[in-house]
């Protein structure tokens, strides 16, 4: 295939001109220029990085109001969503400025020389992070703009030091070569080598496949399904030199329904409930897909108001038609299971539309059916009811890893919060009260990860400034002479502004 086309996600119809696929040889085109630009990028000053990721969010803006519209027609997404993500897009670019500037990404530790030390002496041993080498990023279906081209993986990676290769997402490829246009204005109005960014472009599988398995590749960043992250986990863990996949792939977010929350206002949370449920038709990885609760006061009135907004729930287009396909034989298996009923079910649409749905079963049957888990990819929740207390602990542990974990409760619940609490902390990247998980802060406290399979590697997070840390490495300097250290790490750079551990004290920049 030498071109492909755009299509309109509510119609299924192409749109715009045929557009051109990239071919191995042109991955490998891409990478060797990530390579040749590597020790000029890595070398660059903190200010002049942090300027660099200023003027992508610079050029971003400058797309104007054709960004959006070409995004809402790839991605069926109302204005106001994608409006939002863009200004998420870039305020994630501006946070990862600023954490360039501060410097505390280098966690730098200085252990000065002990020549008198018995029985025998330390050595002088200074350490920091550095970046890894190019790194390939694919782009999200779910989010066109701030999971994609020059979202939070691209930032990242950016602000650590890294060339980045993006695998532009086929079901947004007009969106997708907008937002490249604009980093690659960014990297030439900042005089940086042209192989700082790239992007390749292409439906087939294979072409990721070559990304990945380029030896200048050093690292992926991946948001999507399960089973295309774990293809990507294979091919990189299968070359000469393994490389980490950070991929973000699967979650059904336990929402957790204490007794007293639902007791004072299980109606309210019925209708909450819902609205998380079906926000951009669920396509969110962080949706609520799993409701807990013991019976008792308030179980009746939350399911009574989540069946109602559930039906009257207006289906919605999804992204593609083999993501809306995926969501029709995930929804016709839980219709179809002996162990389910099913509460409520919205308007089921047509063609690329999709409806709500939710379920219900038992504590038990969810045991006993592990396929019950299963991520379902749009607005389906499954409610499990639970006689007592040692059923929601046996469901906990029996969850794989998530990415959310909810508690709706009182103050009279917080006891039973606080013994919930570390059998949570072992399952989920991110534990919310009142609230509901779709919604993820770019801040430096926020962690977007989780044990698998909510992600490759639950050590790390894709969302937030520790996003930094999966594209660094750490090297140690023992006995080198001051004028052959790195700057950060010479006694002239003490007082600089960057906190370091000095002498295992920490000393706070200023």
């Amino acid at each position: 295939m030498s071109e492909f086309r755009s299509i309109t996600a509510e119609t299924g119809a192409p749109y715009g001109d045929p557009l051109p696929v990239h071919g191995p040889q042109d991955v490998a085109a891409a990478c060797a220029a990530a390579e040749a630009a590597f020790e000029v990028y890595r070398a660059t000053s903190r200010e002049d990085r942090a300027r660099f990721l200023e003027r992508c969010g610079e050029e971003i803006m400058a797309l104007g109001d054709g960004l959006i519209e070409t995004a809402m027609r790839e991605s069926g997404l109302p204005r106001a969503r994608l409006e939002g993500e863009r200004g998420r897009t870039v305020g994630q670019l501006r946070m990862f400025a600023d954490v360039v500037r501060k410097g505390w990404w280098q966690q730098l530790r200085v252990d000065p020389a002990m020549p008198e030390r018995q029985p025998l002496p330390r050595p002088d041993l200074r350490m920091r992070m550095i970046p890894l080498g190019p790194v390939a990023v694919f782009g999200a279906s779910n989010f066109p703009l701030a999971f994609s081209t020059a979202g939070g993986d691209t930032a990242s990676a950016l602000a650590a030091g890294c060339p980045v290769v993006v695998k532009g997402h086929p079901a947004h490829p007009i969106t997708a070569s907008l937002m490249a246009q604009a980093l690659t204005a960014a990297v030439k109005a900042c005089d940086l080598p042209a192989g700082v960014f790239s992007q390749i472009m292409g439906p087939s599988h294979e072409l990721g496949a070559a990304l990945v398995q380029d030896p200048r590749i050093t690292a992926v960043g991946f948001t999507g399904s399960r089973a295309g992250g774990l293809a990507l986990v294979k091919l990189a863990q299968a070359r000469p030199v393994p490389i980490p996949v950070y991929a973000e792939m699967s979650s059904i977010n336990p929402v957790l329904l204490l007794p007293q929350s639902l007791k004072a206002r299980g109606a309210a949370l019925g209708t909450a409930f819902v609205g998380s449920l079906t926000m951009g038709a669920g396509q969110f990885c962080t949706n609520p897909g799993l409701l807990i609760a013991m019976e008792g006061d308030g179980l009746d009135a939350f399911i009574a108001s989540a069946t109602e907004g559930v039906a009257a729930a207006a289906p919605q287009t999804m992204l593609t038609t083999g993501i809306r396909d995926a969501y029709g034989k995930g929804v016709a298996a839980l219709t179809d299971h002996e162990a389910v009923e099913t509460l409520a079910s919205g308007d089921p649409g047509e063609g690329t539309s999709g409806g709500a749905i939710l379920f219900q079963t038992s504590a038990q049957a969810f045991l006993a059916n592990p396929d019950l888990a299963d991520e379902v990819f749009g607005a389906s929740g499954i409610l499990v009811r639970c006689a007592d207390e040692a059923e929601v602990m046996a469901i906990l542990k029996a969850l794989e890893g998530q990415l959310t974990a909810t508690l709706h409760m009182d103050a009279e619940d917080e006891p039973l919060a606080a013994r919930l609490l570390p059998v949570l902390e072992r399952k989920v990247g991110r534990i919310l009260a009142n609230g509901w998980p779709t919604g993820v802060e770019v801040c430096h406290a926020m962690v977007h990860g989780g044990p698998f399979p909510a992600t490759s590697d639950g050590r790390t997070t894709s969302v937030g400034s520790l996003a930094i840390d999966r594209f660094l490495r750490p090297v140690s300097y023992q006995n080198l002479a001051q004028s052959v250290l790195p700057e950060p790490l010479r006694d002239t750079a003490l007082g600089d502004g960057i906190p370091r551990l000095y002498d295992g004290t920490l000393l706070a920049g200023r």
